[in-house]
Parts: C-alpha cells; structure tokens; sequence
C-alpha cells in the first residue's frame, strides 16, 4: 500500500513537471502540440497556412490596396476599370441609406436610425446581470413604445409613415427580437406543456411543435400573407408585417420548445422531488427550480437557434417584405451599380456577423458563469 501510494505521489509531480515543461513554450510549444505533432499533420497545416495566406493576401489587394473608396459624382468608370483588380466601397456610401432604412422618407430616415441605436442600447442593457430587475421589463416597454412613436409617427409632429414604407435593418431587428421576445416565453410553455399529465393540453402541444417543424419558414410566411386574410371578414385586414411577425413567434416558439424539453429532461428527478417535498406549486417548483437548471443545460442550442432565427427573417423577401437583405439586393438593381454586387453582399454581410459574433459572445460568457455558479 505504501509503495503504491508512493509510486502515485511520484507519478503526479512528475506529469506536472511534464505539463509545465510543454506550457513553458509558450506559442511555441502550442504550435508543436497542435500543428506540428507528427509528419502529416505538419504537411497538412503547413498546405493550409499556405492557402490562407495566398487567401489573405489576395483578398488585402482586392479589398483594401487596389479597392477605390470615393467615385466623384456619378462616375463609375474609375470602379469598372479596375474590376477584377479592386473593390469599388465607393457603391456603399453612395447606397447605404437605402440599405439600412429602404424606402422610409428620406428626409426622415434618422428616426428609424434612432430606433435601431435604441434597440442597441435595449440589447447591451439587458445584457448585464446587475439590470435583471423588475425596471428591465419596464424600460423594455417604454423602448418599444418608443420605437413604435419612430417608425409610425403621426404624433408629436411626427410625419406618419406606414409599414409598407419600413425596410432594411430596423425591420431585420424588429421581426427578430419581437418574434424572440415572444417566443421563447411560447416555448417555455409548450415545452411544459409537452411534459402535462394531461393528455389533452400535452397531444395539443405535440401537434403544435410537430405541424411547425414539420413545414418550411417559408410556407408559414407564405400562408400568413396569403391565406389567412381570406379567412378575416370583409373590410378587415392585418398589417403585412404583423402577420409575418406572428409566423415569426410561432415558428421561434415550437423550435425553442423542443431546445427547452431537452434541457427539462437533463435535470435530475431528485429536483423535482426535492421541490415537491418542499411544497411548492407547480408554477414555483418550475419557475424557481427547474427552468433555471433547464435553460442552464442549454444555452448552446438556445443561443443556436437564435441565431438561425436571426438570419432566417431575411425569408420575408417573398411576402414582399424588405429586410436588410433584400433592401441590399434591390440597392444593386442601379445599372450604374450594378457589377458591384460583391462589396454590397460583404457589407450586409459585416452587420449580420456584428450581431451573430455579439449573441455568441453572450452566449459563451452566461455559459462560463453558469457553469462556475
């Protein structure tokens, strides 16, 4: 026994020593153990340092040496000559308002600015624990209120501007976070509802989640616009944009409510039996218990599909909606700017991954607080 506990307590100092002789490297030892730790992995990172660097390279001189930032005027020669040689960003300071706000009046395109720049500040707000308060869900009232005053107008001498005037980036931020706001509370509910003893409200919740996810985006978007005014009665009608955001919070809803069952089955029935030992009711034990350890098991593919849902309102394009994608693609219908396509996709392309990297980011640091909670 003691010659086998020695050996341990010489093993062990012995690794460590081992483990800092290799951390000692520092970047050095780091490439050694993970680029180059035998001959073809050394090979292989060798031909793809090769590739990224040529990669890298052509794309400095395309986009940044050879490009061309300013055409005077309405002059596109300069950008044709060099095509294939250099970028023309001269295309985004000449479409970018157009971009972002779409057809909103242009002498009145700094109001949805200010509704985006709120929106902002909404998501950095509640993005810091110390703000989880009562106040949050106020504030996120007033700010909608807000935006709504922005958009719309007609009031405080504000010009009216309806919704079919609405697109580019706020109208990308609105179907998002109003379709997120309102689905995950949705997709709590059903996936709670999924887990009922009874069998009524549980095979109403399973028909639900199966009959969204069993269809594309497209054909709810497709079926909101279309269809489902031909079931209202004559004379009345549903803004556009309200339909597809309802799509919207049911599609969100019945994906974020099998993301959210998984993560009720992970936690352990000795919680729920604790809690019940406890008295609690079936609200408090799940809202004080068990959601908290749910939702903890699965921010990945929480975080996951809030992504894909983000990037997934660029569909309204086909109910005639315009989203920061199309309100893109339509800026390139200029035959002066037309060839430029590429620099335009590049710059839409920048602010979705602005908000993708930021949901990320997020995601990673609750993570890391979860897990040392």
């Amino acid at each position: 026994m003691t010659s086998l506990t020695g050996a341990r307590q010489d093993t062990l100092p012995s690794g460590r020593s081992r483990s800092r002789r290799t951390g000692s490297g520092g970047a050095i030892g780091w490439l050694r153990a993970n680029l180059f730790p035998s001959i073809p992995s050394t090979v292989i990172s060798l031909l793809l340092i090769f590739l990224l660097a040529k990669a890298s390279v052509s794309f400095v001189q395309w986009g940044f040496w050879n490009a061309i930032w300013t055409v005077p005027g309405d002059q596109t020669g300069a950008c044709r000559a060099i095509r294939g040689l250099g970028a023309c960003w001269a295309v985004i300071p000449e479409k970018y308002r157009f971009i972002l706000f779409g057809t909103y009046p242009f002498d009145q395109q700094w109001r949805p600015a200010l509704a985006v720049l709120t929106f902002i500040a909404l998501f950095l707000v509640s993005s810091r624990r110390s703000w989880w308060r009562k106040e949050l869900v106020l504030a996120w009232a007033t700010a909608l209120v807000v935006i709504g005053l922005l958009m719309w107008g007609g009031v405080f001498g504000l010009t009216y501007v309806s919704q079919d005037r609405w697109g580019g980036l706020p109208v990308t931020l609105i179907l998002a976070t109003f379709g997120l706001a309102f689905g995950f509370p949705l997709g709590i509910v059903v996936a709670l509802g999924r887990r009922s003893r009874l069998p009524a409200i549980r095979s109403l919740c399973v028909l639900y989640v199966e009959l969204v996810r069993g269809v594309p985006l497209v054909s709810l978007l497709f079926m909101s616009s279309v269809m489902f005014p031909l079931f209202l009665p004559d004379g009345f009608n549903i803004d556009k944009l309200l339909r597809a955001q309802v799509a919207f919070v049911l599609y969100a809803g019945a994906y974020l409510a099998e993301v959210i069952r998984g993560g009720l089955q992970a936690v352990p029935s000795g919680q729920h039996e604790a809690a019940d030992a406890l008295g609690l009711s079936y609200w408090r034990k799940n809202g004080l218990v068990i959601l908290p350890q749910a939702i903890r098991h699965v921010i990945p593919p929480l975080v996951n599909t809030f992504l894909a849902f983000f990037k997934d309102t660029s569909l309204v394009l086909i109910i005639g909606i315009f989203d920061l994608l199309t309100t893109a693609k339509t800026a390139i219908v200029d035959p002066a700017w037309q060839s430029f396509s590429v620099e335009v996709y590049l710059f839409v392309g920048l602010i979705y991954f602005v908000f993708s990297f930021a949901m990320s980011r997020y995601s990673r640091r609750l993570e890391s607080e979860a897990k040392s909670a």
